[in-house]
């Protein structure tokens, strides 16, 4: 059984993750907010209280996760805040669980966020995979069309863990 971290449960990640619950994965989803972590619980989803702009946060999420889904191509906050959420910090991240078990990471490369930070976040997944070898699929699915969006992750989760 496969277990996913979703950084970035808010609704599109809540849905993704009962799309993943239904496919048999357990899920645990990440929030910022203490009081949102019911709402990531009441659909079915092991809320974990972690701040991807404090990788160490999200790495103390990752017991037993096979797969890192980073969804904040549409975060909001200073410009400065967001580009190092597809920065600094992803390419933190994808450094520390080259020694975990995660066998790879889906990048959201869509959304709201400026063109070049996302731009940002594909390279540093591609460097990545050429790097340290991790394994990881780009997603550039439109993220307002919710079931195209859905089925786009859970292809790339599949082809990320060779199912």
């Amino acid at each position: 059984m496969a277990r996913a971290l979703i950084v970035g449960c808010g609704c599109r990640g809540r849905d993704l993750g009962t799309r993943l619950i239904e496919r048999g994965w357990v899920v645990r989803g990440t929030t910022r907010d203490p009081a949102r972590a019911e709402v990531i619980e009441e659909s079915g989803i092991e809320p974990a209280l972690a701040d991807p702009d404090r990788v160490g946060t999200v790495l103390e999420a990752l017991d037993g996760v096979s797969l890192i889904f980073w969804l904040l191509g549409s975060a909001a906050g200073p410009d400065g805040e967001v580009a190092a959420l597809h920065g600094g910090r992803l390419e933190r991240l994808l450094e520390e669980i080259v020694d975990t078990p995660v066998r790879g990471l889906v990048y959201e490369a869509a959304g709201t966020v400026a063109p070049e930070h996302l731009q940002a976040g594909s390279r540093s997944l591609a460097e990545a995979r050429e790097r340290w070898r991790v394994r990881g699929v780009t997603v550039g699915a439109d993220p307002s069309r919710i079931g195209a969006w859905a089925d786009a992750m859970l292809a790339a989760a599949d082809e990320t863990l060779g199912g």
